[in-house]
């Protein structure tokens, strides 16, 4: 099972998730060059260990096991593994 960040991250990108993974797969971080230039934050889905650390951290409910994810936002498994193939 991999994790994946929806919709409710969109122009919100709090990074409490991205402090309590455990492997560094929640990118871009505020330190990086690139984080303004997107409106969410992404999972690695190679890298994520399915700890599942980053749900309860997320103060807007965007991250979902996939398994878990709302139809609606079902784009956004292939958001989240197209953004690493073209930023990583």
């Amino acid at each position: 099972m991999v994790y994946v960040i929806a919709e409710p991250c969109i122009g919100t990108k709090d990074t409490a998730c991205v402090d309590v993974c455990p492997v560094d797969c929640i990118h871009p971080k505020k330190d990086e060059p690139s984080f303004d230039q997107f409106e969410q934050l992404y999972i690695e889905p190679d890298e994520c260990i399915d700890c599942g650390a980053c749900v309860p951290a997320c103060p807007v409910s965007a991250i979902f096991a996939l398994e878990d994810l709302p139809e609606k936002w079902s784009r956004f498994t292939a958001i989240n593994a197209d953004w690493y193939k073209t930023n990583k």
